[in-house]
């Protein structure tokens, strides 16, 4: 089954915790990394598991990297019934309320169009010991990723 992550990142930290994600499930799945601002919102497909890496900006927000799909994707409004997708969030603790909330943002718009999450949605603490790179790799390990029957 095809696997696509999509990561949105302000640092580029997104794209590492991706491209780690991609690492531990590129012997088992068919897998695919897209940058959020090259994948169009029109290409989500049901049959696809999806990989939501979102770091969070500012005052909690998505990081300039994930706006324009999201944007896009509150303005089409697709039905995204039956696709499935997973989370990978990325924030510091520091900011209290608004820790992680990049990928919280990402779930809720996702699940209002119809789309189910699945699995722990993670969220990698920048002030925290643990690497980026050492959190993503187990978190994919122990990640839940659905089979499809052939169509």
């Amino acid at each position: 089954m095809r696997v696509v992550i999509l990561f949105g990142s302000e640092m580029g930290t997104s794209e590492t915790a991706a491209e780690c994600v991609a690492d531990e499930l590129a012997s088992t799945h068919d897998v695919s990394v897209y940058d959020m601002t090259d994948f169009d919102v029109d290409d989500l497909d049901a049959a696809n598991f999806y990989i939501v890496v979102c770091s969070t900006y500012g005052d909690g927000d998505l990081p300039t990297g994930a706006e324009p799909f999201f944007d896009t994707l509150d303005a089409r409004t697709p039905d995204l019934t039956g696709l499935r997708f997973a989370v990978f969030g990325l924030g510091d603790s520091v900011y209290g309320d608004t820790f992680n909330r990049g990928g919280e943002l990402a779930a809720e718009k996702l699940i209002a169009r119809g789309a189910v999450q699945v699995g722990e949605h993670a969220r990698h603490d920048a002030s925290t010991e643990v690497r980026v790179r050492d959190m993503a790799r187990e978190w994919a390990r122990s990640l839940p990723v659905p089979e499809f029957a052939s169509a």
